[in-house]
């Protein structure tokens, strides 16, 4: 060590790892340092002092933490079941932040915010549902809870974990009327994110001739809004010779946002293969996580980031799917990245190469080469998920008596 030179203060270093930071434009091998819950320095062979916990990931790949932009995690009306504990097959796949898609609607915000988002330990902010008492129920179907006004107002109080508005599943597979017009959910929604500056999340089904799909994403969504279950079943991606429909390069063109969410119906290797050979990939990746699709399809969030890397996009093209790209999309940059002084979420992921085959929402199989598993995930610069327990020492180590307190 030079004169010139001095150690960091850190609390934990990561050694070694190969360091993918989209965000940064890093993919080599680095250290990475942590100190008070913030992401300190990220260099290779980092000088630090001798107070810092230090764990080696040499071979592993350390990237920000993960960002999964579509679960539900509010389980408000007990007919429906289909929210997990916000910690469930997150934590566990280098989640560290969530955003829950409309599960709550404006009338229930308040209520969502004190019971879920200001007690979970995982980061999670939220799409607002334009229907005023949210999923799922025949009240989605009730077009005198669509109230763009309220709603913005919402929105705009909450503005610190509001991220849109959502709108979802009303109307489907049902005759229009006088009192439900086609487009009356995705007006309103909108129309509340034009009130409140924020873009809109559009879970949609298309009905001929009065609902078509080319209208949603080249007319009534705006640059930055998005579109959820890209690679759903019912879309029009693929024509009948295989290619990709030109309004999906168009829509693209207008910056319109084409999220995955697979979800338990919604992601099917026969749009997602041919799109993604054709150069079409979605601009963010998320799960639709649920209930319903948790020991399902979708598994979790690095499940579905494998089939991705397994059709074909090069593994840092992953990372930046799951990281910066959902934080630009959601408005929150400081997130999804690991530059000095952001907040210390970081996932360490191993990549196996072999045989290993992954499903679709029909459960058809695709067979790939690659896997990543999960070590390690820090939030908050506190680890939350070591289930090989990296850094830690052997249980033979210390001769004295091991114990810790009770939890249950």
């Amino acid at each position: 060590m030079t004169a010139n030179e001095s150690l960091i203060s850190a609390d934990l270093v990561l050694r070694n790892g190969r360091v993918i930071d989209p965000a940064n434009g890093l993919d080599g091998v680095a250290d990475v340092a942590l100190f008070g819950g913030k992401v300190i320095a990220v260099e290779p062979a980092l000088l630090i002092g001798p107070e810092a916990r230090e764990i080696d990931v040499f071979g592993r790949i350390v990237t920000p933490g993960i960002i999964d932009m579509h679960v539900h995690c509010f389980d408000r009306h007990a007919r429906s079941r289909l929210s997990l504990n916000p910690i469930v097959n997150t934590f566990s796949a280098g989640v560290t932040t969530i955003v829950v898609a409309g599960t709550a609607g404006w009338r229930e915000f308040a209520q969502f915010k004190e019971e879920i988002i200001d007690t979970a330990k995982i980061r999670i902010l939220s799409y607002l549902n334009i229907v005023a008492d949210g999923m799922l129920g025949e009240w989605e179907h009730d077009f005198d809870q669509f109230r763009p006004k309220p709603a913005a107002a919402i929105a705009e109080e909450y503005r610190s974990v509001v991220v849109g508005i959502k709108t979802a599943h009303s109307w489907a597979n049902r005759a229009f009327d006088d009192d439900h017009a086609p487009w009356t959910a995705v007006d309103a929604a909108v129309e509340a994110g034009n009130m409140c500056n924020m873009p809109v999340m559009v879970d949609f089904f298309p009905m001929l001739p009065l609902r078509p799909y080319p209208t949603l994403i080249l007319e009534k969504l705006r640059p930055g809004d998005v579109h959820t279950h890209v690679f759903a079943q019912q879309f029009p991606i693929i024509n009948a010779e295989g290619k990709l429909y030109d309004h999906m390069w168009k829509a693209r063109e207008r910056g319109v946002i084409f999220d995955l969410g697979h979800g338990a119906g919604s992601f099917w290797f026969r749009n997602a293969v041919p799109a993604i050979k054709q150069g079409f990939i979605p601009d963010s990746i998320s799960t639709d996580l649920h209930t319903g699709n948790v020991h399902g399809a979708v598994i979790d969030k690095l499940t579905t980031m494998n089939k991705i890397h397994n059709l074909g996009v090069p593994l840092a093209d992953v990372i930046r799917m799951s990281t910066v790209e959902p934080a630009k999309e959601i408005g929150h940059p400081e997130l999804g990245t690991l530059s000095a002084g952001s907040d210390a979420d970081v996932a360490v992921f191993t990549l196996e190469e072999g045989d290993f085959s992954y499903v679709d929402s029909a459960f058809f199989r695709f067979d790939g080469t690659s896997k990543l598993t999960c070590d390690l995930t820090i939030r908050a610069g506190e680890i939350v998920y070591n289930p090989t327990g990296l850094g830690q020492p052997h249980w033979s180590a210390d001769p004295g008596i091991h114990s810790r307190p009770m939890d249950y």
